[in-house]
């Protein structure tokens, strides 16, 4: 037996004894440490239907503790699971987005996740992650690289005025991701100490959200930013992003919004000739990507953890990932 933090029903969150999985055609990972994340509380809320009970997560570190039938990532070795699944047959896939599968899901979603001491996984889902980056560095990899495949669907150029808007866990690493890449970013939240860690970490500016609009201004001669990246998921901050934006600039939706409101400026959308990206998951070279970055030093993940927890204490955990103080909040198995 083994331990499982499963949704039961919505809104009740449990630590169960469950089975251990067989792995007669997969690796069995060791879980090590686990990312929680709004995704995990939108499942919770019920707002994401799933199967129940469901082990939840998706964002896993682990070592391999049998490898999978093609022996292709020994046990022993260090690995980031990739929590997309995908056929590889149908005509997504072989148009290479597999982050979009017609036939696929996502762990913790549409499959028993990785909240457990144990899981099973097709070995072509592991990405091996090198001993110098630490488990708390390890615990941002996956959201990451959601990161890395939003910024590749609008790519910054040198000189670019870039607006992060939200400097939660995926906005701090947006303002790394576009500062990296020579934009003069600007960051956008209410929070004092987020604004001073983006500011830490590469915006050349944060402010709070009644001041954007004077901070975009001056920084574009009034003209509006190149490249908007909203990172809160609410309807209210994508009008915001497509207010900021200049003409033909790009609005990159990241946040996950799963319900309407008073609607969007819509004739801006049409006024401005704006391009609008709604990137959805990563591929594995996103993944690789966010695995590199930070083991080559591009990327500082250590700081935007903020509170860790055992798997026995997944309650509490995913009490904290709902206040809006925190920034990375991870839970580790040992």
């Amino acid at each position: 037996m083994m331990r499982g933090v499963q949704l039961i029903k919505p809104g009740v969150v449990e630590v169960r004894d469950i089975a251990v999985p067989a792995a007669d055609s997969q690796a069995l990972v060791r879980i090590k440490t686990v990312g929680v994340c709004g995704t995990d509380s939108s499942i919770i809320a019920g707002k994401i239907p799933v199967e129940l009970p469901r082990t939840m997560g998706h964002e896993g570190v682990g070592i391999v503790e049998q490898a999978g039938p093609l022996g292709s990532v020994p046990a022993g070795q260090r690995v980031l699971i990739d929590p997309g699944i995908s056929c590889e047959l149908c005509d997504l896939c072989r148009r290479g987005y597999p982050n979009l599968c017609r036939n696929g899901g996502l762990l913790g979603r549409d499959f028993d996740g990785v909240f457990a001491d144990f899981v099973a996984v097709d070995e072509r889902q592991l990405l091996l992650v090198p001993d110098h980056i630490t488990d708390d560095e390890a615990g941002l990899l996956q959201v990451l690289g959601t990161c890395v495949h939003a910024v590749a669907t609008a790519p910054v150029l040198p000189g670019d005025v870039a607006v992060v808007l939200g400097l939660g866990v995926a906005g701090q690493l947006f303002v790394q991701l576009l500062a990296r890449g020579g934009a003069h970013v600007i960051g956008i939240t209410r929070s004092p100490s987020k604004r001073a860690l983006a500011e830490q970490l590469g915006a050349a500016q944060a402010v709070a959200p009644e001041a954007a609009g004077a901070a975009v201004a001056e920084a574009t001669h009034g003209r509006g930013a190149n490249l908007v990246f909203e990172a809160v998921g609410i309807e209210e901050t994508f009008a915001q992003a497509i207010e900021l934006a200049d003409h033909a600039g790009t609005v990159v939706l990241y946040g996950t919004a799963t319900g309407g409101g008073s609607g969007l400026p819509y004739y801006q959308l049409y006024f401005k000739e704006l391009t609008i990206h709604n990137p959805r998951a990563a591929t594995k070279s996103d993944y690789q990507r966010a695995i590199d970055l930070v083991a080559t030093g591009v990327i500082d993940a250590a700081p935007i953890v903020s509170a860790r927890f055992g798997l026995s204490e997944a309650r509490d955990a995913l009490v904290a990932c709902g206040d809006p103080s925190t920034l990375k909040v991870l839970m580790h198995t040992d």
